[in-house]
């Protein structure tokens, strides 16, 4: 009996032992303890994702170009002050760090390890050791190096760490926005055992329904697996519980394994129920005992295109409601931020906004898996130029050699979020009128396809002629049109999928709080419009009337999608302002960012911002008054317009409303309904979806508007007054934790921001909508002050240092936790008022 149990026990201590060989999965996110230089003779201390010339200075030499902007209908050069945002992000830049391993894992032969880059810009050259362990030429891509051979053996403990180092060109002219400079996105340690999951091979995917459930089907590689190893998938619910599970699964020659689980009740991944599972992909070896596990967060959801249905979500036909966004966060430049991210997609979803288009470029996961768990759709774009250079030294210098590669890191490691129902292939590609342009596409599309076979592709395309012509519109499995929304109909025609999407629509230009008199719809590029001849100052009108030569307004687009309904929605450009490209002020210094966002630079929110949410946002009404009333309370005042006409426009979802001015009826409007009458063109088309009164004339006191109903019944009423006197600072704060009743709070984790929006108003809290006044900020205890701006396309002021102008009354500054948990106090001051506010934020522990 004695001799068994001790059997026994050997027996276990050997299974024991044998589990415990094999070396743990760690995925360590490389944050602290970077250094940077421009020079490899100065360091400096860092933290990464970093941004290296976001601190700038603004300055028009930086990358200034002289060109003609062929997509804009340019066809003379001209000087291009702003166009890649006046900051000084060319050159060369470079990181080091020394990256602590554990002495356990060193000299081990069944030990991998590796780096995973989510981008740097640019042309990221990385050296381990002193010696050249990988390269990628495109900065916006994620990408992985193998550093397995430098866990060399025999090394004294002391000196058991990799010296890492990452070399980054930025070439002039090689961007037509500001692309940031810098590790901007994180870099992850990963160490697996040798025998081990291949994160990108797990393939996770809904193959629709089969008697009431829902099938779904997964798959990954084992790297270095052997015949008598078993793959194992565990796929958890959104509440925990275990919904599918498959054991025993034989390896393939290649390592792959698979499984297909029929699901009941299956909770379905959608914009308004993001329900999340959690897959486990596992091997294990003869005894049973795991030898590596990845956990990945996906969805559950079907995607499908037709010519009867269009696009349809869990088989549910809807048209996206969809934004273009640049990679850039504003004052945080390329510097990718999860509080951040968190920040612009809630703003979105507020305003009715159901997808994004990562224009031009592969999104961030950090940003994917913040769309996957908030419910934003997303197309997932991958170039904005092939064989032929938009710009001299754009990625046309690599297509040949690397697109294919980008495009398979772009799939294989982005094809499990749910939020991604779509892939990209370019934007606006000069290609698209010619045979080998087709030719391309369909190799690129196909690339997509064999990648993973669950989502369209499609392509934004802005000479509809040309890519119908050569035959690129009709081999794309979504044709998507930038602009251009006349020729709709004939671009229908030609189209054998029988629908079209507006990938790329609007461009309507404003600057927040800023109206210009008279209000004139008009193309604001156009030289002999009424902003070049009265108002050209770098801004731009907010009553939202001005576009470019080659785009229009909402209202043009909104048109085709109520009416048509192969037309299946849009993405505006842009969501957010963003910096460079700043038309109709490509050639204005200061102009050094974009006018295109429904919100600014800073996040605040335009008027634009209350249209696109009246037509969007499905759940809350919507009411807005524009412009502001405070134009003066005596003749003498600083842009007084007492007597004048001062256009006032109503943005709200209800179909009429009546204005009064100080009391006084001026007149109850009705929104124009579509129909044979409906003007298609001139100021009448703004009618259908805006509602206004044109010849009011200013008086200073109270505006008030009250909205009915479709019955006739009052159903709200929104009141603007004259501001007062400039008496005190308003501070409100945002953080990722705000949801309205709790006090915001940030972790203490040295990363999470709080956004503090600073207005100054009179003693009533109206605005003072035209105040520049310039504030200082000071930042104490448990966190730093991080950036500020406050929406001006002109202003030269740096975003890292603690002062700068109100803008239209308002600006947003930044301030960023320590890792210490306390309290964060914020003063704001404005000296020459003898003005301050404070206030304090919470921090605590993740």
């Amino acid at each position: 009996m004695r001799k068994s149990i001790i059997l026994v026990s050997f027996l276990l201590s050997v299974l024991v032992a044998q589990a415990q060989q094999y070396a743990t999965r760690t995925e360590t996110v490389l944050t602290d303890g970077w250094q940077f230089s421009r020079d490899k003779q100065v360091w400096e201390d860092v933290s990464v994702p970093h941004d290296w010339a976001i601190a700038g200075p603004f300055d028009k030499k930086w990358d200034l170009q002289r060109v003609a902007i062929i997509q804009n209908g340019e066809r003379e050069a001209s000087e291009k002050t702003g166009r890649s945002g006046a900051l000084p992000w060319i050159g060369d830049g470079h990181y080091r760090k020394n990256i602590v391993i554990d002495e356990s894992r060193w000299g081990r032969d069944d030990v991998h390890a590796e780096l995973v880059f989510d981008g740097a810009m640019a042309e990221p050259t990385v050296f381990v050791n002193g010696q050249k362990a990988g390269y990628w030429a495109y900065g916006y891509n994620t990408f992985r190096v193998d550093i397995t051979p430098y866990l060399q053996k025999g090394q004294p403990a002391a000196e058991r760490n990799l010296k890492l180092e990452v070399d980054l060109k930025n070439m002039e002219e090689s961007s037509r926005w500001y692309p940031g400079a810098g590790i901007y996105r994180p870099v992850t340690l990963v160490i697996t055992p040798k025998t081990h999951i291949d994160d990108w091979s797990i393939y996770f995917r809904c193959n629709g329904m089969n008697r009431g459930k829902t099938v779904v089907e997964a798959e990954a590689k084992a790297v270095s697996g052997r015949e008598d190893m078993a793959g194992m998938f565990v796929l958890k619910a959104p509440d925990g519980s275990i919904a599918a599970k498959a054991e025993g699964l034989r390896l393939g020659e290649d390592g792959l394994f698979h499984a297909t689980f029929s699901l009941e009740n299956a909770k379905m991944w959608s914009p308004e129920t993001p329900y999340l599972y959690t897959l486990t992909a596992s091997i294990a070896d003869a005894n049973g005992n795991v030898i590596d596990s990845k956990n990945i967060k996906t969805g559950i959801r079907t995607v499908r295109v037709s010519r009867d249905k269009g696009f349809q979500l869990n088989g549910v036909t809807r048209k996206f409601k969809g934004v273009c966004l640049h990679h850039d966060l504003g004052p945080l430049g390329t510097a990718i931020n999860k509080a951040a991210l968190i920040r612009q997609i809630k703003a979105l979803k507020g305003m009715g906004c159901d997808a994004i288009r990562t224009a031009h470029n592969m999104p961030s996961q950090w940003q994917m898996e913040i769309c996957d768990s908030l419910g934003m759709m997303v197309m997932a774009e991958s170039f904005d130029m092939w064989i032929y250079p938009k710009c001299k030294n754009g990625y046309a210098r690599f297509f040949h050699e690397w697109a294919d590669r980008d495009i398979t890191n772009l799939v294989l490691a982005n094809r499990n979020h749910p939020s991604i129902v779509m892939w990209s292939i370019g934007n606006e590609i000069p290609e698209q009128g010619s045979d080998e342009g087709r030719l391309i596409s369909t190799r690129l599309q196909g690339l997509c396809h064999a990648l993973d076979p669950s989502r369209p592709v499609t392509q934004g395309l802005d000479r509809a002629e040309a890519a119908l012509g050569s035959g690129v519109a009709q081999a794309m499995d979504v044709a998507g049109f930038n602009y251009r929304v006349h020729k709709y109909k004939k671009n229908l025609e030609k189209l054998p999928q029988g629908f079209l999407l507006g990938s790329e629509t609007a461009s309507t230009v404003s600057s927040r709080g800023v109206y210009q008199f008279p209000v004139v719809t008009e193309a604001a590029d156009n030289p002999a419009s009424n902003l070049h001849k009265i108002h050209y100052n770098g801004q731009c009108t907010s009553y939202d009337v001005q576009f470019c030569s080659w785009s229009n307004l909402p209202d043009d687009d909104w048109r085709w999608q109520d009416d048509y309904d192969w037309v299946i929605g849009e993405f505006v450009w842009t969501g957010y302002d963003y910096l460079g490209e700043p038309s109709p002020y490509d050639g204005y210094w200061p102009s050094r960012s974009s006018y295109f966002g429904i919100f600014d630079l800073a996040g605040l929110p335009k008027d634009r911002y209350y249209l696109y949410r009246s037509k969007w946002n499905d759940e809350e009404h919507t009411i807005h008054l524009l412009p502001h009333w405070s134009w003066g309370r005596s003749k003498k005042d600083k842009n007084n317009r007492i007597g004048e006409v001062t256009p006032v426009y109503c943005y709200t979802d209800y179909p009429c409303a009546e204005l009064f001015v100080n009391g006084k009826s001026q007149g109850k409007r009705e929104k124009l309904n579509a129909g044979n009458d409906m003007p298609k063109d001139g100021e009448g088309r703004l009618d259908r979806y805006r509602i206004r009164w044109n010849e009011v004339k200013y008086e200073p006191g109270e505006l008030k508007v009250v909205v009915y109903d479709g019955q006739g019944k009052k159903a709200g009423e929104q009141v603007v007054r004259t501001a007062g006197k400039p008496s005190q600072l308003k501070l409100d704060v945002w953080t990722q934790q705000s949801d309205g009743s709790n006090t915001p709070t940030l972790y203490a984790d040295g990363q999470d921001l709080a956004f503090i929006t600073v207005s100054l108003t009179d003693k009533q809290g109206t605005l003072i909508p035209d105040a520049d006044d310039q504030l200082a900020f000071e930042v104490t205890g448990a966190g730093s002050f991080e950036a500020v701006c406050n929406g001006d396309a002109t202003s030269l002021e740096s975003f890292v240092k603690p002062t700068m102008k109100l803008f239209s009354g308002q600006l947003v500054m930044v301030v960023r936790s320590s890792k210490e948990a306390g309290t964060i106090k914020v003063k704001v001051t404005d000296k020459n008022r003898k003005l301050s506010k404070t206030v304090s934020i919470p921090t605590k522990r993740a």
